[in-house]
């Protein structure tokens, strides 16, 4: 190379300098070019004369010869220099050029990754309008209802006017929200006029429920009750069902997410300790299901603390709030079909109901209670009773309210269970007998008895909203039957947390609420079972109520590495993108009804693995009880007995099965509109029967 650009410079020019060349005639000295091996080897000066001048001429040429050697020399070290320096130039502007490539590749993947997602959201919007249609059509239903009551309860209309209305209107339902669209515009008497025009008769369908309950998502909630109530509630009414609920009027309930909330002004009293008390009546829709708030004003503080549950006086307020919702349906002329009660906390509707109530219109009314924990019973002074309105000394009996354990005390759970038509324990996983044998926490006798009307049902999951396959949360959906979309997820999901993006990779979400010291010393187990693997693992808190534990801040510090993420906030949409680009997610157990992980993993195609320490333990008692429900006898089948190594060596060995297995799991319903809004449906026509 060097070679090659010596040849192609041109050699320096000796030139004379100014005054040796003014000495010298100038017809002396021809200057004359000379071309060697066909090369230009540059400019050279010869004499025209020969002779006695030859000497001075040689001293003069060696004085100029010397000074422009050494030029030459250094314009050749200059440009071989600035050569050097235009190679690095060129190499510095090839990268910077595939830098850019790069960079607008990587501009057109998230531009197209956009362009898809905002063809989602259009697509969610259209599904969006579709449900807000039939949203709509529930929410000028209930506001139909509402009024109904408002006027019942100002007596501008009788009781037995204001049932047949109420029993037109939810038999049919599509057509009252055409005739009745304009409902909020009516005056009472045009209302009336209406009503009285359409009432022309028609045969019932749906059975009307009405649910007496102490949390509802998104206003208030605690643990599994609030998301079963709304769950269960919509897939209802999807079936055409009439279900409204009603709740205390908690100080801190979300009160954005009721549509047309106000209140109904009219006087409404209940009892309560030998008084008749005033209670405010508020009335809105949430999700399309009617709900009314009962607010006391004597007792306004049994509802305006800061908790839901845990006073020394929760017996007085939730049996206050018992007793004002049947007096408030007694005075609102409603005849449901059934009277939903759920836990201890309303189980005293039982009792109300049968010595008081049943007489006041309600005689073709029934009673279901759910347990969503037999745990929680509540035991108190016989007594305190009477403060409602029931008599002691009829109910403090070892066949009804009486304590199994502790004969002083009366049991509000074991009362509602007696007193009850049917009772529903929530159980995805064990049968009734398992539950009688074993989990009924000293109730063991009264379930016993009663275990001809228990029930079981599973719990369910709101897949409206999770379901991967209309997931706005997404960068892309996928179903059972195209599951291309789940490796974008993974992906996606890497490139969020900052692990490294490999979709081959087998990747573990973990999603908890609370983590406890051995969770921890657990937890550092799998951790270990992962990364060994070469797999990741992403740790989520999902309880946005909660702030980081000292127990978890400290696991945090001592868990460092690269295919390790933990996330300690809140963060609804990455939630969603955990399961959907999770490979197995861990569960504390397969029977969650509050967060619902195993459930929504088997939707997103993600195996739900239990967490245990030992590897080739079985996760439950196999129960030999055949009433078991479809979610439990399919857990039981597929994942109860693999064990996190052995999910990860069957993915990473047979990807083929694997993804068979997880299609599999992703065409099942565990969702409310399932098995669980079945078992309902069941029990509400059993009662009709008895």
């Amino acid at each position: 190379m060097e070679a090659l650009i010596k040849a192609a410079i041109p050699a320096p020019v000796h030139l004379p300098n100014r005054s040796a060349a003014a000495q010298r005639p100038p017809n002396h000295v021809s200057v004359r070019r000379f071309r060697k091996n066909g090369e230009v080897n540059g400019l050279y000066c010869t004499p025209s004369h020969i002779g006695s001048e030859n000497q001075g001429d040689e001293q003069m040429t060696e004085e100029i010869s010397q000074p422009s050697n050494l030029e030459a020399e250094g314009k050749h070290a200059d440009i071989w220099r600035h050569f050097k320096e235009a190679q690095q130039n060129i190499l510095y502007l090839n990268k910077q050029r595939l830098l850019v490539i790069e960079e607008l590749e990587k501009v057109n993947r998230e531009k197209q990754l956009l362009l898809g997602q905002i063809e989602q959201f259009q697509l969610g919007n259209q599904a969006a309008d579709g449900r807000a249609n039939g949203t709509d059509r529930l929410s000028i239903l209930w506001e139909l209802l509402h009024r109904i009551d408002s006027m019942v309860l100002t007596q501008k209309v009788n009781i037995v006017e204001a049932s047949n209305w109420r029993r037109l209107i939810m038999d049919g339902k599509v057509s009252i929200a055409d005739v009745f669209s304009d409902v909020l515009d009516q005056r009472d008497s045009e209302l009336l006029e209406k009503l009285r025009q359409f009432a022309d008769g028609s045969k019932r369908n749906g059975f009307h429920i009405v649910q007496i309950c102490t949390e509802m998502e998104p206003l208030v909630y605690v643990g599994s009750l609030a998301s079963y109530v709304t769950g269960l509630s919509r897939a209802l009414q999807r079936k055409g069902h009439t279900v409204e609920v009603i709740l205390p009027k908690y100080a801190r309930l979300n009160l954005g997410e009721v549509q047309g909330l106000r209140e109904i002004e009219a006087e409404f009293y209940s009892y309560y300790n030998g008084q008749l008390h005033g209670n405010r009546i508020w009335t809105g829709i949430v999700f399309g299901i009617g709900v009314t708030l009962i607010e006391p004003i004597f007792f306004l503080s049994f509802f305006s603390r800061e908790k839901i549950y845990g006073y020394s006086d929760d017996f007085e307020r939730f049996s206050y709030f018992s007793r004002a919702a049947l007096d408030y349906l007694v005075k609102a002329g409603k005849k449901p079909d059934v009277l939903h009660i759920h836990n201890w906390q309303t189980s005293i509707v039982g009792p109300l109901f049968w010595d008081i109530f049943v007489k006041q219109g309600l005689e073709g009314t029934k009673i279901l209670l759910t347990c969503h924990d037999l745990n929680s019973q509540c035991l108190e002074q016989p007594q305190k009773l009477a403060l409602s309105g029931l008599e002691p000394a009829h109910l403090h009996r070892s066949d009804r309210f009486q304590d199994n354990a502790r004969a002083s005390l009366v049991n509000l759970l074991k009362g509602g269970i007696v007193y009850s038509n049917k009772v529903l324990i929530i159980s995805s996983m064990h049968s009734k007998g398992r539950i009688i044998r074993n989990f009924g926490y000293g109730l063991e006798p009264t379930l016993a008895t009663h275990k001809d009307k228990l029930l079981i049902a599973p719990s369910g999951f709101d897949n409206s909203t999770w379901d991967p396959f209309q997931d706005k949360f997404l960068p892309k959906n996928y179903s059972a039957d195209d599951l291309e979309g789940k490796a974008i997820c993974k992906v996606a999901l890497q490139q969020h947390v900052g692990l490294p993006k490999d979709a081959s990779v087998a990747l573990v979400g973990w999603i908890y609420q609370e983590v406890s010291d051995i969770d921890l010393k657990t937890l550092k187990t799998v951790v270990q079972s992962i990364t060994h693997g070469g797999g990741q693992l992403i740790l989520a808190r999902i309880d946005k109520l909660t702030n980081l534990d000292r127990a978890s801040e400290s696991f945090v510090k001592d868990l460092k590495d690269e295919n390790v993420r933990f996330i300690d906030r809140y963060d609804e949409a990455l939630s969603h993108l955990i399961f959907a680009g999770s490979d197995i997610i861990l569960c504390q157990t397969f029977e969650d009804p509050t967060l619902q992980v195993p459930m929504k993993a088997l939707k997103y195609g993600a195996a739900p693995v239990t967490m245990s320490s030992s590897n080739d333990r079985s996760r439950h008692i196999v129960d030999p009880d055949h009433d078991l429900s479809e979610y439990s006898q399919f857990i039981t089948s597929t994942f109860e007995n693999i064990s996190l190594n052995k999910a990860l060596e069957e993915m990473r060995s047979n990807p083929s099965k694997w993804k068979r297995k997880m299609a599999d799991a992703m065409d099942k319903d565990f969702s409310w509109d399932a098995e669980t809004c079945d078992v309902h449906i069941s029990a509400y026509a059993a009662l009709q029967n008895l």
